[in-house]
């Protein structure tokens, strides 16, 4: 009796138990509850966060342990920068995927790095032509396939959008001046 009663008290699953009601009787309670004291030893914490998945002894002698594969670059050409500069070998339109209509204006370049790319120009009209030294950032044209760059407006040879009046740090235009009264 009394082994069983230490086995219990060593017992983390005991500790989280809660304590059970005295059932209603008419004799009173020969043993009483013991006290409930903080165990000597830690009490390990689950986070909420997903478990990670477990694998059998077998698994791991089969197959080892397998790493996570990095993410892969949105825009490769860049190699982690904000943005290179190049120089536009060829400029053109091209038509948007499928629900979408109209000419999107792309540009090749080809970046200080030597690679080629395809290239967005974003914003209505542009001034850009063959020989062209733009900068390039990250960003896909969303109905574009296969176009994962945009050209800064307003920078090197690229100019702004005239006449923008909302969002003009993503065209390159300056604010407007006000007008004398």
């Amino acid at each position: 009796m009394p082994l069983q009663y230490l086995r219990r008290l060593v017992r983390p699953s005991f500790l989280r138990q809660t304590p059970i009601a005295p059932s209603r009787s008419t004799r009173p309670s020969v043993v009483p509850l013991a006290p409930r004291s903080t165990p000597s030893f830690p009490i390990r914490t689950f986070s909420a966060s997903a478990p990670r998945p477990k694998c059998t002894l077998n698994q791991l002698l089969r197959q080892g342990r397998h790493g996570t594969r990095q993410m892969k670059l949105r825009s490769p050409a860049l190699a982690n920068r904000p943005e290179m500069k190049g120089v536009c070998l060829k400029v053109g339109t091209t038509k948007p995927k499928k629900p979408n209509s109209g000419e999107r204006k792309i540009a090749r370049v080809r970046l200080s790095s030597g690679k080629v790319v395809t290239a967005y120009i974003p914003g209505e009209g542009h001034n850009v032509q063959q020989h062209s030294v733009v900068m390039v950032r990250g960003g896909r044209a969303q109905d574009c396939p296969g176009v994962k760059y945009h050209l800064v407006r307003g920078a090197l040879d690229l100019g702004g959008v005239g006449n923008r009046i909302t969002s003009r740090s993503k065209y390159g235009t300056k604010k407007p001046k006000a007008a004398a009264a």
